[in-house]
């Protein structure tokens, strides 16, 4: 069951678009710690917290990814720019088939958002006003 969960998050079509677009990974400097975890075991991991809403603490054991892991790479891919390049790849240049773009598009956004970024259509909002500071202006 497990592996059929990993791999309807990931679906080999989303690991194709995505994998390329994945910086190289650099070991931390303070040295030890683990070998390195196979990207794709990762990209699932973060995949699984953008679109369950689970906290990172709260990751489950079976994806085989330590929370720190997957937080520290999606903070990484975050900073690359991987989200915005897959949202290009994905749903701009309409090379996902038609359910895989729809799959990437929901966790581009999921993503863009747990980061504190605009939404993937890149329409920004116009702050809100409040009451209070129009009345002081």
């Amino acid at each position: 069951m497990t592996g059929d969960l990993a791999r309807r998050l990931v679906t080999d079509e989303l690991w194709a678009l995505t994998k390329p677009l994945l910086p190289p990974f650099t070991p931390r400097r303070q040295g030890g710690g683990t070998a390195p975890v196979d990207e794709r075991m990762v990209l699932t991991a973060v995949v699984y917290v953008l679109t369950s809403g689970c906290p990172w603490r709260m990751l489950p054991p079976w994806l085989g990814v330590s929370p720190a892991t997957a937080h520290r790479r999606f903070t990484a891919w975050t900073e690359a720019g991987v989200w915005r390049r897959l949202y290009r790849v994905a749903v701009r240049d309409e090379l996902a088939g038609p359910g895989e773009s729809g799959w990437a598009a929901a966790i581009v956004k999921a993503a863009r958002l747990r980061a504190g970024q605009v939404p993937a259509t890149g329409r920004r909002q116009a702050p809100r006003e409040t009451a209070t500071k129009a009345r002081n202006h």
